[in-house]
């Protein structure tokens, strides 16, 4: 079985290099609106979705500490799984499980009755982001291109 590649989901138009967010709330709004910019979910959407990642939240974070957050939730507005990448430049904070600041944040909204993909893609965020050199190129990204080209290479040494 292959490995999920991160580009399968994550399309070029829902990342953002200069998140503007400071607080929980306002960093999942901002991610889901990259979702409606890229053409993933439609506007009316988007309402929608931010209560149900907000809900998956209040039961426990999904800052999964080292400065990576990854809010994720399911929605029958999806067909298929998509994504969201984005990049805090001073860090939110996100109720992290070791309590640091979050830079790093990947969404991923799931179609209602899916359970594999959504699984496979969490896991292997997780996976990736455990690793400094992948956690500090992201950072270090200075536009989107950048950000695609470093998980590319990730991807390309999954498969």
């Amino acid at each position: 079985m292959a490995s999920v590649k991160i580009t399968d989901f994550l399309r070029e138009k829902a990342i953002s290099v200069e998140m503007s967010a400071g607080d929980k709330e306002g960093v999942i709004r901002e991610l889901v609106e990259l979702l409606v910019q890229a053409g993933e979910i439609k506007s009316a959407d988007a309402q929608k979705l931010v209560p149900i990642l907000m809900a998956r939240e209040a039961l426990g974070s999904t800052g999964i500490g080292q400065g990576v957050g990854i809010p994720h939730g399911k929605s029958d507005c999806v067909k298929e799984l998509v994504g969201a990448f984005g990049l805090s430049r001073p860090g939110v904070q996100f109720d992290s499980l070791d309590g640091e600041a979050v830079h790093i944040f990947f969404l991923l909204i799931a179609p209602e009755d899916s359970a594999g993909p959504h699984l496979k893609a969490l896991a292997r965020i997780s996976r990736l982001l455990k690793d400094r050199f992948f956690r500090e190129s992201l950072r270090e990204s200075r536009d989107i291109k950048q950000v695609l080209k470093v998980i590319q290479q990730e991807d390309q040494k999954a498969s």
